[in-house]
């Protein structure tokens, strides 16, 4: 999914660095480096989204052959990728995750707090940041909270005490009461759940033309790039989406699913209420998920799976036959 946005508009770079300067952020994780003196640090980039003049961070030498830009600065804790080091630019390092998060809480302000670097004025009863752009067709409701860097387009619904932060809203969408749009994803370090280690969000939500989303919904903004949500999509009330999900066109996702980070969706996806969808996972075409499913490994194109954990209808609907002439309920 190749949309790019203007992070600059969401979480002001506070200026550039030479990597040279990163030296000393990393210095407690440094293993190895090599860096040139000409290098500028703009932005962040992520495998799916390159972007000149930025640091990637990479633990999975999968991702290596995606891209050899001599405007890139390569940060991992993968020995053999950085021996198959493509860049003239990398540091070596002990902890990735923990130089990922010395990097973006230093070069970014991503504070969450509603105020922070902000300006906002009352329009209908709702605090609207002077940095949003909401087009006049749309129609706002009360006690709203439309954040720095947010674009709404035309003929949008927002009803009443929606929150829309970090997040570009294209034409035509419907968002109901109570639901929060591009808050900071479930991001903390699974090695230290002793510390509060929290990872920093800098990307944003995106949602396509025409989306219907119910109340109560919660979309979370994307770790780098995008959470994604495809056109002519209907999102009913208490769905929760998690970070870097991508949703293709035509979704109906009934309430209270959830869709754990980084899910990859295609089009035409009919789910089930109270389904559960594991990380990480890919979602073809055309699929169906059944009520109270729970998805937990990749599905194909134009199959329904159905249970816990989900399998293919057909071999569920046996499993209960089955299961009732053995005496089970």
């Amino acid at each position: 999914m190749q949309i790019f946005f203007n992070r600059d508009k969401f979480h002001k770079i506070k200026n550039l660095k030479k990597l040279d300067f990163f030296c000393k952020l990393f210095e407690q994780n440094i293993i190895n480096y090599n860096i040139s003196n000409n290098f500028f640090v703009k932005d962040i980039s992520s495998p799916n989204y390159l972007r000149d003049n930025s640091i990637i961070f990479i633990k999975d030498d999968k991702f290596f052959k995606k891209f050899d830009s001599k405007n890139l600065c390569l940060i991992s804790d993968n020995q053999d990728l950085i021996n198959n080091n493509l860049t003239n630019n990398f540091f070596y390092v002990k902890n990735i995750d923990q130089s990922y998060n010395d990097f973006a809480n230093y070069i970014f302000s991503h504070d969450d707090s509603i105020d922070y670097e902000d300006k906002f004025e009352k329009i209908n009863n709702s605090l609207v940041s002077k940095y949003s752009n909401i087009h006049p067709s749309s129609i706002l409701g009360n006690n709203c909270v439309v954040g720095k860097g947010v674009t709404i387009g035309k003929n949008c619904i927002i009803k009443n005490n929606v929150t829309i932060k970090n997040s570009i809203i294209n034409d035509d969408v419907i968002i109901c009461e109570n639901s929060s749009i591009g808050t900071s994803g479930f991001g903390f370090d699974l090695k230290n759940m002793g510390a509060k280690f929290i990872s920093p969000q800098l990307g944003i939500v995106y949602i396509d033309s025409n989306v219907h989303i119910g109340a109560l919904c919660t979309i979370d903004r994307a770790k780098i790039d995008i959470t994604y949500i495809g056109k002519n999509s209907m999102i009913d009330n208490h769905v929760h989406i998690a970070h870097n999900v991508i949703i293709g066109n035509n979704a109906c996702i009934a309430a209270q699913s959830g869709i754990s980070g980084s899910v990859k969706i295609g089009k035409n996806l009919i789910s089930g209420g109270q389904s559960g969808y594991a990380g990480h996972i890919t979602v073809g075409d055309n699929v169906v998920v059944a009520a109270k499913s729970g998805v937990t490994k990749n599905i194909p194109n134009n199959t329904t799976v159905a249970g816990f954990p989900a399998i293919d209808i057909k071999l569920w609907k046996r499993n209960i036959i089955k299961n009732k002439k053995n005496g089970y309920k």
